[in-house]
């Protein structure tokens, strides 16, 4: 993985190394938030577990959207940093911040006001048991957006440098509070899922103001002042939202999808939502290698197109490319050889224990070959700038397959969660050979830098 070209070598082995193997335990640390919580929500029973999952599909919209705005300020940063910008790369820092708090507040105000219509309109006439659960999971958890979003865009200035050490403490801080959380409020208070969602507010809480601490403090480069942060920059939020909206709007489009599938399963039955559920959460566990190689790819790329060497940032995209392949395969083949094990954990029915175990396997052999050509290659253009393209790909594909295709084979089929899941595939081979073909293509690396 050696790096030889003639200009300064921006991310050597040891270097990409430090990047990659703490956002690895990052993601690892951040998935197992929702797996933790359906895990010990499965002793409250199987309504407790739907109920959390509905919430869940909706929070990840949410959060794929504050993401997007990290993303997009992590990417002018990281370019800027590339370029040797340091004040801009500060302002663009400010920046973020601003935009994150007024995003998440105005969002979490808006599902306080709206949530038991968003539930009854996505979700339609669900069990009265799971309704009930899905209600008070997700009140208590929409508290925690803004908190969700300071901690998002502090973990991405951290990457933006090439630093995620420290996004994975607080990552590990966020864990060891929400575990603790749920041990002691639902089974010492009982609270079941109030208790879990009280635990992951506390706990995302505490992990904001620990990155934003850690970012005052532990980061000269991009630490906050007021004159950065309350300075309303037009310009450069122009610039942050010109790869965060792109972003956005394409995780926001296809959560809308999930969520419009996820209302469609409910109406299949507690053994369907309980098997899309956990089937879900446990391969978002074995996704993580490949998403952690994703967001390497920003940090890395979005400083090499800053820096200016076409040459060096080819040979990153190749090396993060091959690895993301090479992590996903393996996380799947280790899925497989674990999956029996993993479903002992949960206190399923039979037919949902087969139902879940059909979607694990499906899933598995999918994925070691489209998975990573669907979601981490993409990262590499968006850091060159190409966030609408991505946005336009991923949109297409989204509706044209998956939705069209689930709808088909689900209903008109007759196959269920199943078929829902079939055409998810469907949608991963289409933007995986759009992505892949544009990738080889290698135009990306042409892309001029952010103006200062």
């Amino acid at each position: 993985m050696s790096i030889q070209v003639s200009t300064k070598v921006l991310f050597d082995r040891k270097a990409l190394t430090r990047l990659i193997l703490p956002l690895l335990g990052e993601q690892f640390l951040s998935i197992s938030l929702g797996l933790f919580d359906s895990l010990m929500v499965s002793s409250c029973g199987e309504a407790a577990v739907s109920g959390v999952s509905l919430v869940d599909s909706i929070s990840v919209l949410i959060i794929q959207v504050l993401s997007a705005l990290a993303t997009g300020g992590a990417v002018i940063c990281s370019q800027y940093l590339g370029q040797e910008h340091y004040t801009h790369a500060k302002r663009a820092a400010g920046q973020l911040m601003l935009v994150m708090v007024i995003g998440s507040v105005s969002i979490m105000t808006l599902v306080l006001f709206s949530y038991k219509g968003l539930l009854r309109l996505i979700f339609g006439s669900i069990e009265k048991d799971v309704m009930e659960a899905a209600v008070t999971y997700f009140w208590i958890s929409a508290l925690s957006y803004p908190f969700l979003g300071l901690y998002n865009a502090g973990a991405a200035l951290f990457r933006s440098q090439g630093n995620s050490k420290i996004s994975l403490i607080a990552s590990f801080i966020m864990n060891v509070f929400n575990i603790g959380g749920n041990a002691i409020l639902i089974f010492g208070f009982h609270m079941g899922v109030a208790g879990a969602a009280t635990a992951t507010l506390l706990s995302r809480v505490i992990s904001a103001f620990a990155v934003f601490w850690m970012l005052q403090t532990k980061n000269p480069t991009l630490a906050l002042n007021k004159e950065v942060f309350f300075a309303f920059d037009k310009k450069m939020i122009r610039r942050i939202l010109s790869i965060g909206i792109p972003s956005g709007i394409e995780n926001g489009m296809f959560q809308i999808g999930k969520l419009l599938l996820s209302s469609m399963i409910s109406g299949f039955g507690t053994v369907a939502i309980t098997a899309n559920a956990v089937a879900g959460n446990i391969a978002s566990v074995f996704n993580v290698p490949g998403v952690a190689v994703g967001q390497s790819m920003l940090t890395v790329i979005g400083q090499s197109i800053g820096y200016g060497d076409e040459q060096q940032t080819k040979q990153y995209g190749k090396i993060l490319h091959r690895l993301a392949l090479g992590f996903v395969f393996g996380a799947q083949v280790l899925q497989l050889l674990l999956l029996h094990p993993i479903l002992r954990m949960y206190q399923l029915s039979d037919a949902t224990y087969l139902e879940t175990e059909r979607l694990l396997v499906s899933t598995a052999l999918f994925a070691m070959f489209f998975w990573a050509e669907s979601f981490a290659t993409p990262n590499i253009l968006r850091a060159a700038g190409a966030a609408k393209f991505t946005m336009i790909v991923s949109t297409f594909s989204m509706w044209t397959f998956r939705i069209l295709s689930a709808v088909v084979l689900a209903l008109h089929f007759e196959l269920g969660v199943f078929g829902v899941w079939l055409g998810m595939y469907i949608d991963w081979i289409f933007r995986g050979l759009i992505f892949f073909i544009v990738y080889i293509r290698g135009k990306w690396a042409k892309r001029k830098p952010i103006a200062v």
